[in-house]
């Protein structure tokens, strides 16, 4: 080998100078290679794919195979796991379309249509209830227009009632048949009718709210025994009594034990009958006491100038007034009035009002006229054959017995403002 001097110098032998000049060749072509795939990548992006390994490397040693999709290295040492790519579903068919129908609209309809209850109760002349009626024996009248029943059934449940009496400073006679005739009603009632009892005479108390305890109905009316005032305001205590009953479900009764007259009432007459038209399930059974003074004061007008209460004026035109006022309350709501004479009279009397409550045909329709309109509608129930024609129904003897209907007069249709 020649130096720089330009003398030849010998150089020791080095066995692998010939290895590196025959793999001088294959090392240019491995940069050749090297060049064209990183200039390949410059142009497209994306790398060459990778050529399936050897099994064995050159160190000798068996090499990794790449697991499969979601697979892990079966060694502690491996290529990572590859990720499964989620697959996106395909969206759900939609829902086949409805089937058309002809000549039918596409739009639903929903009617709102009201249904009047109409408790009806049917007696013999005397008083005795007539059992075993059917549908077909009913036929209702709204405003003159015959309606169709729906529903029809005999109601005997338990009774939900307010016995409401007169207890004030008036007469002595007045407040001992009021107590007797409050004693005789409880006395029929059963262990599951519910029972609230009030007093009157300028405002309404509650003595005892409702209970199913008769003793607490008769603690409540021991307490009546030292009078108030001398004002007797029926009107007043007969709203009072209704507005409050306007939050209990179901169908109520007032028993009403008065002399029927009102003396000082902040309501009229007009208010209290509008009240009474716009109260349903709600029946009014009005007692009248005093009979006996009224008698007496008809035939000594001039022993009598106090007989209601100390400076309060009081005549028998006052007396009649108050009884038809209280057949109006009756006639209105479907009950009946009494107007007993003698203290005798009384057991029979509650024992009467207690089966026309429980024994009462409950019939239900839909009206014909279903406008919302507010208006008060007259009601008529008769009796009739199932052929259309008069019911005949004899006593045991085989005479024709003449019946007697109590219904309410009518009802007061529900008002939606559009």
């Amino acid at each position: 080998m020649w130096s720089e001097n330009g003398k030849y110098q010998k150089q020791k032998c080095n066995p692998l100078a010939g290895v590196k000049l025959a793999l001088a060749p294959v090392i240019c072509l491995a940069l050749v290679w090297s060049s064209l795939t990183v200039w390949a990548q410059d142009q497209t992006g994306q790398a060459p794919p990778a050529q399936a390994p050897s099994q064995t490397q050159d160190n000798g040693k068996p090499k990794q195979e790449v697991p499969a999709e979601a697979g892990g290295p079966t060694d502690s040492v491996g290529p990572y796991v590859i990720p499964r790519k989620k697959v996106e579903e395909a969206p759900p068919p939609p829902p086949p379309a409805p089937r058309k129908v002809e000549d039918n609209p596409d739009y639903s309809l929903r009617v709102n249509v009201p249904l009047v209850n109409v408790d009806v109760l049917v007696t013999s002349k005397d008083g005795q209830f007539i059992p075993g009626l059917k549908k077909d024996n009913f036929r209702i009248l709204e405003d003159g227009v015959p309606q169709q029943v729906t529903n029809f059934n005999v109601s005997q449940a338990p009774i939900t009632a307010v016995l409401l009496v007169e207890f004030a400073s008036t007469n002595y006679v007045f407040m001992i048949q009021a107590l007797q005739a409050s004693y005789a009603f409880a006395n029929t009632l059963k262990k599951d009718d519910w029972v609230a009892v009030t007093y009157f005479d300028m405002q309404p108390h509650i003595l005892v709210d409702f209970t199913q305890d008769k003793k607490a109905v008769y603690g409540a009316l021991n307490q009546l025994r030292i009078p108030g005032f001398a004002e007797t305001n029926v009107f007043d205590a007969v709203y009072d009594t209704l507005d409050r009953l306007d939050r209990v479900e179901g169908k109520k009764y007032i028993i009403l034990v008065t002399t029927g007259v009102d003396t000082f009432s902040k309501l009229t007459l007009d208010k209290i009958l509008k009240k009474i038209k716009d109260t349903k399930d709600v029946t009014i059974f009005p007692i009248s006491i005093g009979f006996i003074v009224r008698e007496y004061c008809e035939t000594h007008p001039g022993y009598c100038r106090n007989a209601h209460g100390m400076g309060i004026p009081v005549g028998q035109m006052d007396y009649l007034q108050g009884d038809n006022e209280m057949r109006t309350f009756a006639a209105m709501t479907g009950g009946r009035a009494y107007f007993p004479r003698f203290e005798g009279e009384l057991p029979e009397l509650f024992g009467d009002i207690s089966n026309d409550i429980r024994n009462e045909y409950s019939i239900s329709y839909h009206p014909t006229n279903s406008k919302l309109d507010g208006t008060y509608r007259k009601l008529k129930v008769q009796i009739v054959a199932p052929d259309g024609g008069q019911l005949k129904v004899k006593d045991q003897k085989g005479k024709d017995v003449k019946l007697e209907v109590f219904a309410r007069d009518g009802y007061t249709a529900k008002h939606t403002v559009d």
